[in-house]
């Protein structure tokens, strides 16, 4: 299998060396991720500007493409500019969980999106900040899972969210409401920081992928690749002027 590992955390992120470890148990590792960091840019491209792409190596002995540019881009790159042909994406592990509608923000899906729109498998990975250095220690558990279930026989995307705790399980998912927002704060003449609080709201439903993660559970979700409401489309598509 030959895999593509890309991120949002940038070249520096403390867990892609191990990421990039456990994937090179999977197969063949080609990593491609951005220079510097990239969250929130969700499916953002640069269209206008030409970007730097760089060799590079981190952990002393594993290879790297470093983009100056989206994750997006990074896989766009591998398939459009190196011309190679990848089994599976792997995007992550990111520093900071991808739930609820905050997943409209995230350059680790934007980079599962684009590798969809280009016709690979794709799975993202997030865990909670304050677990951060454990990120990799659960990823065989959720791999198994989607392997023994034959998930991409079904779907070709996923969004996969670890617990800031020791996982009681897995359970599959559907997205669930607000997780995150911002205050704006001024910080200067015209200046003004956003500053993340969260407003999760429990409503105790497992099935949600927020309520999930924060219960203790691993969150596997399904992630469509269109954005067309295909319930009111069967309901509106015959009408005419």
């Amino acid at each position: 299998m030959r895999i593509l590992v890309t991120n949002d955390d940038g070249m520096h992120a403390s867990q892609l060396p191990n990421l990039v470890r456990w994937c090179k148990t999977l197969g063949d590792v080609t990593v491609i991720v951005p220079k510097v960091e990239q969250s929130g840019k969700s499916h953002g491209i640069q269209l206008r500007e030409a970007f730097e792409i760089k060799e590079d190596v981190i952990d002393g002995d594993i290879p790297i493409l470093s983009v100056d540019s989206t994750p997006a881009d990074c896989v766009r790159y591998a398939v459009l500019g190196l011309k190679q042909k990848f089994d599976l994406v792997v995007s992550g592990v990111n520093r900071g969980m991808n739930l609820g509608k905050d997943i409209m923000y995230s350059g680790t899906v934007g980079a599962v999106s684009e590798a969809v729109a280009l016709g690979i498998p794709a799975v993202a990975f997030s865990i909670d900040p304050s677990n951060y250095d454990s990120a990799c220690d659960h990823l065989s558990e959720a791999w198994d899972f989607i392997q023994k279930h034959n998930l991409y026989a079904l779907n070709p995307a996923y969004n996969v969210n670890f617990p800031p705790m020791e996982p009681k399980g897995i359970r599959v998912t559907r997205q669930g409401g607000p997780y995150y927002s911002d205050d704006f704060e001024l910080v200067g003449e015209n200046l003004y920081h956003p500053r993340g609080k969260m407003i999760w709201n429990d409503s105790g439903d497992l099935t949600l992928d927020t309520d999930c993660v924060m219960h203790g559970y691993i969150s596997v979700m399904p992630l469509s690749a269109t954005r067309a409401d295909m319930g009111v489309y069967e309901k509106i598509k015959n009408l005419a002027e």
